[in-house]
């Protein structure tokens, strides 16, 4: 017979195909209508679901960590520097934004310092789809910069009811004919307190907009949007977990279910049966047999409570039969694992660090999926730095420059050369630190990498760390220690290696 689609994908004559005809909508609009349904679901299982709260932290740990710093770069080209200025440039702005960064007055309202509001819009990004910032100017007595970051929930980005005819807002974005965002209408109070606020039920209260434009009239960012955009013409992003929602979430009754069952079963060691009849119970008991009976089983103490080389006296007509629970499931293991792995797999990272377990794990199995999952979370931090930090660091350094404290001449129109920069994250960490150290070694000795990008690797930045280590071999030297040079640590590490390769196979290594 003829195929009546050139496809077999696109064929509807198959029936396992037949049911499956998907609208094919814009970004916006397979996204928008169900954005609140998918967010409100995905903080849920944030919430109450272990392994969804321990992947949110596994992101935040891996993706920025402990460690923030900025690393600035300036293009000494572009700006007709030497290498030595821009480094000592470069130096200055790195310390004085470290007094803007490291300290709570980078917060609106006062609470965290740059790392902690980057974890919040990293995890309202992961969580929610989307995270907000509104950069203020709030001078304050006391405090020397004036440029703050004021943290707004993605929920109250929505569309004003008066303005919900306009084709040009979406979702609270209003764009120009170009796609580019002219202002973002935010909600004055979050939509959740209009259902309860100050332990009272409120629902009259009308929800009341401010429109924020984008960007002022000489460029300085007023909205920063941290999202992913995934298609052209998408507005907001969506949590992460979309893909694996459904999964998750029956993993997660499925676990709870098999747990509440072999609680259950636990905690019944016997039955106690009896094969009198009604007529035989009432003869033998009374009028009231049921009474006799559970007073019989009351003193019968050692049927509660099993205990070894008990004498158990049954009432008459009464046996005891064993109970041989269903539980631990045989299956329950190996069904987890492979929805795991699927889980897993939607959401970008390996098995092993979804669940946190290495124990079946071998030293190049673990190496392969760190490297696999490194990959994204590289990807990521690259995209949290230009959508997010990079912008923070300009809005920081234009103030700087205004107020004297940089010198930056023509910065408006050398913009990009100043705020060239990036950041130094947490580092990943060794698998096997004499392996790994001897590979960054033998990396750099063939100019295949330098001591800036290996310190950068483990969240170190090599200017600290070589000034560092001048000043322990000028001490050293001064008390008349001797100090290992970095051939004398080689030849160590080789002789390490022989050793254990020496060692016959099933020895103690």
């Amino acid at each position: 017979m003829a195929a009546t689609t050139q496809h077999a994908a696109a064929a509807y004559d198959d029936l396992s195909m037949a049911g499956w005809t998907p609208f094919s909508g814009s970004a916006d609009a397979d996204l928008l209508p169900e954005l609140g349904t998918l967010t409100a679901r995905s903080r849920d299982m944030s919430r109450n679901n272990g392994l969804a709260a321990g992947t949110l932290q596994t992101y935040k740990d891996n993706i920025v960590g402990s460690i923030l710093r900025l690393s600035s770069k300036p293009d000494y080209r572009l700006l007709g520097w030497t290498p030595e200025q821009a480094r000592e440039w470069a130096n200055l702005t790195e310390a004085k934004f470290r007094t803007w960064a490291d300290t709570t007055d980078c917060d609106a309202a006062g609470e965290l310092n740059l790392l902690g509001l980057t974890l919040q819009a990293l995890g309202g990004a992961i969580m929610n789809g989307d995270a907000l910032a509104l950069p203020l100017w709030l001078p304050r007595p006391g405090e020397h910069w004036a440029t703050r970051l004021m943290m707004v929930e993605s929920d109250r980005l929505g569309t004003p009811p008066e303005l919900v005819h306009r084709p040009d807002i979406r979702s609270g974005i209003e764009r120009d004919r170009y796609g580019a965002p002219v202002a973002y209408h935010i909600a004055r109070e979050h939509p959740g307190d209009s259902f309860i606020l100050n332990g009272m039920p409120i629902y009259s209260r009308a929800p009341k907009f401010d429109r924020i434009p984008a960007k002022t009239a000489w460029g300085r960012r007023r909205v920063i949007h941290l999202h992913d955009k995934e298609r052209t013409g998408q507005s907001r992003g969506k949590p992460i977990v979309t893909a694996v929602m459904r999964e998750f979430h029956m993993a997660g009754k499925y676990s709870n279910t098999e747990l509440q069952a072999a609680v259950a079963n636990s905690l019944i060691a016997a039955f106690l049966e009896s094969d009198l009849s009604p007529d035989a119970s009432a003869q033998l008991f009374g009028e009231e047999p049921r009474n006799v009976w559970n007073e019989s089983v009351r003193q019968a103490r050692g049927i509660r409570e099993l205990k070894g080389a008990a004498v158990i006296p049954l009432p008459a007509g009464a046996r005891l039969s064993s109970f041989t629970p269903g539980r631990p499931n045989a299956a329950f293991e190996a069904f987890m694992l492979a929805t795991l792995r699927h889980i897993a797999a939607g959401l970008n990272i390996p098995y092993e660090l979804l669940v946190k377990d290495f124990s079946k794990t071998n030293y190049s199995s673990a190496r392969a999926a760190l490297l696999e999952a490194w990959r994204y979370f590289h990807g990521r931090r690259r995209w949290l730095t230009d959508t997010w930090l990079r912008p923070i660091f300009e809005l920081w350094l234009e103030e700087a420059v205004n107020a004297g404290e940089i010198e930056a001449p023509d910065f408006y129109a050398n913009r990009y050369a100043y705020t060239r920069c990036r950041f130094i994250f947490a580092g990943r960490g060794w698998v096997d630190p004499v392996k790994e150290a001897s590979a960054a070694v033998m990396r750099m000795e063939a100019g295949l990498s330098t001591l800036e990008m290996e310190c950068a690797e483990q969240g170190l930045d090599y200017e600290e760390v070589a000034e560092q280590r001048a000043a322990e071999k000028r001490l050293l030297e001064s008390l008349g220690l001797p100090g290992l040079t970095i051939d004398q640590v080689t030849a160590l590490n080789a002789s390490t290696r022989q050793e254990r390769d020496d060692v016959p196979a099933g020895g103690d290594q």
